[in-house]
């Protein structure tokens, strides 16, 4: 067997190289192809030769394996003997001169030395012969080190394997050149693996890293397999836990660095200064090369001959050649050297304050509040750009030059705050620690300890309870311009909305009415919002409008969000979708925050759920899920949980994923949480028909006839509460509840509100109302744009029309609803149309729910037979057969929907009506 590791982790991401591969080889076992797989240290060549190789082995085949061994590459022959050996004995199946000629070039015999070519013909009739019975596969790792000789006659067999049973295949690293001549030979070069694979990868080997920290080294290691592998390697086990900061720049393994130390160090001294000032380069070389001035172009040329570097086109900045290069400087280098580079880079961005800082951070060599206060300084900026993470590595250095321990606590809670509130784990409970042991407990280092509860525990009330009595005990005179004060508030309100109970909202109002201007206008809309959202201030609407309108000017991620949420309760998150597509698509690139993307696609989620786009949410759901167990924050997992919930109640899929949730929230008294899954039940217990259980569920969260202000979901589940009431014999409480959602400010603000709103007082209109109040609820232009709500209030008012005899008129609701109900998969629903629909006489409900397209001659006829003319009659009057009547009925009866004359009148009245036919082409 070959000698390659083949590990699983190596070759995760690795199926499309392998299938590359083995088509250059040839269709079956080994068809006499040959292929050269490149790649960079690292790539996972060998290990992709290992599984080719153990896989032909496994098809019957026999492999033979070389190595190219670097202190054996001067010794003539050396690599093929090391291929052939394993068949020495074999040599005989060759004639005496070819069989003597091989045996003295390979030293198992003595004798004059043969031609090239001679040994050349003896290897190439020797594994043709060894592969007449069984299939041979060559496989040669590391070719650039092969000796010339060997090169020679391994290059003349691979191009004259067609028509054998003999494959070939070679690896060597991109870029490096040997004895090997591989022009004309098909190769596959072997790129990076993508971020999907790169975290399965450290997954699988580190299960216990942390998120952040295998972030880290997944983004260190740009792919590289072994970098991927090895990198963890180095850390302590503090540092794999996140409970120990991260260096700048990951160190390296000794098998990592003996990759690259030896090409730097065949760099001048001055050529590996300016490799230092690129490996601390923030700005992709840029700024080293302004730091070194106009001898930076001389100063990179050894390193560009070594292949270290490459310089761009533009000859302004540099790259290095390997991720792990720039690793590999940083780790030969000494602590002065490097304190030294970090003084240039400052000195050359004194026009970029924040860059500056951070290298002045690096350089410093004690406690300087100066420095310290431009990290922090520079920390916000990072943080209201939304990279958190950036932000909390400044502020940690920042805490370390504090000379004062209340400056040091300050900025290590900030730190904890930041790390808990929007990374994840991130070391927060380490700064909060070292915070609190510092300087007391600043009332940040109080936050981060209610964020991080939740993310552990999730235990509501504590936290909650411990973040209000430090704002209540707190020395920072409830001034609003304090921002530590002002973060906490926003925890709080975000703790108040799990808690979920009017006790929460109260104290939370309390602290907030205390509040001395001028507050963070961020928390006053959010505050004034969730306080009513049933029925909020137009004061505060017209804030929220003029802030929509600027929101996709607005480059702070976490300021996106929070109008994303002012907006969510008020059920308009359509104004503000791309702005929160933006931040999703920052957070997968690295660019916002974890917990700001994972808010986005709640919100998103739960928009395109009341768009109709179910498929959508579930993807959703996946992704969100995943980010919240892989990035630390499992408390949210319960919003894609809901989600999902929703999907499996309108679909009438199992309803178990709403009981767990609900018996999930109970546990941590998280009573919003809990009113999400309740939601979800209601909805269910509608689709199945069971109408008490549904009014059980919805009374939950609102009481008939009243909408409270610390539940904004009950605005959600309004129809649901009123539809439910009607059908179990509750009319006073369905009118109360209808009544009160009717005068709900809410609803005139949101499209789907006011459609939810005018159907639910449909539901409980008079006989002789019930045309005006449907017509009302169907009436509004945005009604198509919630396909699932306007379905189920055709569906009402199918049901009503039905049970008031006007079946021409039901058909016509129930043939556009039934259309929505199957596209949607809303099985429960699409279920009660298609009775309703019988009901009436229909058959079946037509598959796009639009008129049937009938024949002129068609619609003479059955407008004839629908005023009861028999078929001679018919036939008669249009000078046609009775039989040609009976024919063209025959096929017009199921286009209606019909199975005989019987409902003929009013299936034609359903198509002519001018009100249904607007209503159908409307996009029902």
């Amino acid at each position: 067997m070959n000698p390659a590791a083949t590990a699983s982790e190596s070759l995760v991401g690795r199926e499309e190289a392998l299938a590359r591969v083995r088509a250059l080889l040839g269709d079956d076992v080994i068809g006499g192809g040959a292929a050269l797989l490149l790649g960079d240290p690292g790539a996972g060549k060998t290990a992709v030769l290992g599984r080719i190789a153990a896989d032909a082995e496994g098809e019957g085949a026999r492999v033979l394996w070389a190595s190219g061994v670097r202190f054996e590459s001067d010794v003539s022959h050396s690599g093929l003997h090391q291929l052939l050996f394993g068949i020495h004995e074999s040599f005989g199946v060759l004639d005496p001169e070819h069989r003597d000629a091989l045996r003295t070039a390979l030293s198992f015999s003595t004798g004059p030395a043969p031609s090239r070519m001679l040994v050349c013909n003896a290897t190439l009739l020797l594994v043709r012969a060894m592969a007449a019975h069984r299939p041979l596969l060559l496989v040669v790792d590391d070719l650039p080190w092969v000796d010339r000789a060997s090169a020679a006659v391994l290059g003349f067999v691979s191009r004259r394997l067609a028509g054998s049973q003999v494959g070939f295949l070679g690896a060597a690293r991109s870029g490096t050149a040997g004895f090997f001549e591989a022009a004309g030979l098909p190769r596959h070069e072997l790129g990076p693996v993508d971020d999907g694979s790169a975290w399965e990868i450290v997954g699988r080997r580190f299960p216990g890293l942390a998120p952040s920290v295998r972030r880290r080294v997944v983004a260190e290691a740009a792919g590289n397999p072994l970098a991927l592998l090895e990198l963890p390697e180095a850390l302590t086990g503090d540092q794999r836990r996140a409970a120990a900061q991260l260096p700048a720049v990951l160190p390296l393994t000794e098998r990592l660095e003996s990759l690259f130390a030896e090409r730097v160090s065949r760099v001048p001294p001055a050529g590996r200064e300016m490799l230092l000032l690129g490996a601390l380069d923030r700005n992709g070389g840029r700024d080293a090369m302004r730091a070194a001035g106009e001898s930076c172009l001389d100063l990179l040329a050894p390193a560009e001959r070594e292949r270290l570097v490459q310089l761009a086109p533009d000859s302004r900045h540099f790259t290095f050649r390997h991720p792990l290069i720039r690793s590999a400087v940083v780790g030969v280098s000494t602590t002065a050297e490097r304190q030294r580079a970090h003084r240039a880079l400052a000195e050359a961005l004194s026009g970029h304050p924040e860059q500056r800082a951070w290298h002045l951070g690096e350089a410093a060599a004690g406690p300087d509040e100066e420095v310290a206060a431009l990290l922090e300084r520079s920390a916000r900026l990072a943080n209201s750009r939304g990279d958190a993470a950036g932000a909390i590595v400044r502020l940690n250095r920042a805490a370390a030059l504090s000379p004062e321990p209340s400056g040091r606590a300050r900025r290590l809670a900030l730190a904890a705050y930041l790390g808990a509130e929007s990374v994840g784990e991130a070391g927060a409970d380490l700064f909060l620690e070292e915070a609190e042991r510092t300087g007391g407990a600043p009332l940040l280092a109080v936050t981060a300890s209610a964020a991080l509860l939740i993310n552990g525990d999730g235990d509501v009330p504590t936290a909650h309870g411990l973040l209000a009595s430090a704002i209540e005990t707190g020395d920072h005179g409830y001034d609003g311009r304090d921002d530590a004060l002002t973060r906490s508030m926003h925890t709080l309100l975000l703790l108040t909305r799990y808690a979920g109970t009017a006790e929460a909202l109260e104290r939370y109002l309390a602290l907030f009415d205390r509040l001395k201007p001028p507050v963070d206008p961020d928390l006053e809309l959010l505050t004034r919002i969730f306080a009513d959202t049933a029925d909020p201030d137009p004061a505060v609407i017209a804030d929220l409008s003029a802030q929509l309108a600027r929101l996709h000017r607005e480059a702070d991620p976490n300021r996106v969000v929070r109008i994303g949420s002012a907006v969510q309760y008020l059920d308009r998150l359509g104004t503000v979708r791309n702005d929160l597509w933006r931040v999703v698509r920052q957070g997968r690139a690295g660019a916002a925050p974890t917990r700001r993307q994972i808010t986005a696609l709640a919100m998103l989620g739960r928009e395109l759920f009341h768009a109709g786009r179910w498929d959508a949410v579930a993807e959703i759901a996946d992704e969100g899920d995943r980010l919240c167990a892989e990035r630390g924050f499992p408390f949210p997992r319960w919003i894609f949980r809901s989600q999902r919930g929703l999907i499996a109640a309108a679909r009438g899929e199992d309803g178990s994923i709403n009981d767990e949730l609900v018996r999930w929230a109970m546990a941590r008294q998280a009573g919003g949480v809990e009113m999400f899954a309740r939601h979800g039940l209601a909805l269910h217990h509608i689709g199945q028909a069971d109408f008490e259980a549904a009014y059980r569920e919805a009374t939950s969260i609102a009481p008939p006839g009243s909408l409270p202000g610390h539940l904004p979901q009950a605005l959600w589940v309004a129809l649901d509460l009123v539809e439910a009431a009607v059908r179990t014999g509750r009319q006073a409480e369905a009118v109360a509840h209808a009544a009160v959602l009717r005068g709900a400010g809410a609803t005139r603000l949101s499209s789907r509100l006011g459609l939810i709103a005018a159907g639910a007082t449909a539901l409980v209109a008079e006989d002789d109302e019930v045309r005006a109040a449907f017509g009302r609820a169907l009436s509004s232009p945005d009604a198509a744009r919630w396909p699932f709500d306007q379905a189920r209030v055709r569906l009402a008012f199918g049901e009503r029309l039905r049970r008031m005899g006007a079946v021409g008129e039901a058909r016509a609701e129930l043939l556009g609803a039934a259309d929505v109900l199957r596209r949607l998969g809303a099985v429960p629903w699409s279920k009660r149309t298609e009775n309703e629909l019988r009901a009436t006489g229909l058959s079946r409900p037509r598959a796009n729910g639009l008129p049937p397209a009938l024949t002129a001659r068609e619609r003479e006829i059955a407008e004839l037979a629908a005023a009861g003319l028999t078929n001679k009659e018919i036939g008669k009057r249009l000078h046609l057969s009775h039989r040609t009547v009976g024919s063209h009925l025959y096929q017009l009866f199921p286009k209606l929907g019909l199975r005989g004359r019987a409902g003929l009148r009013d299936a034609l009245l359903a198509l002519t009506e001018p009100a249904a036919a607007d209503r159908l082409s409307s996009g029902s």
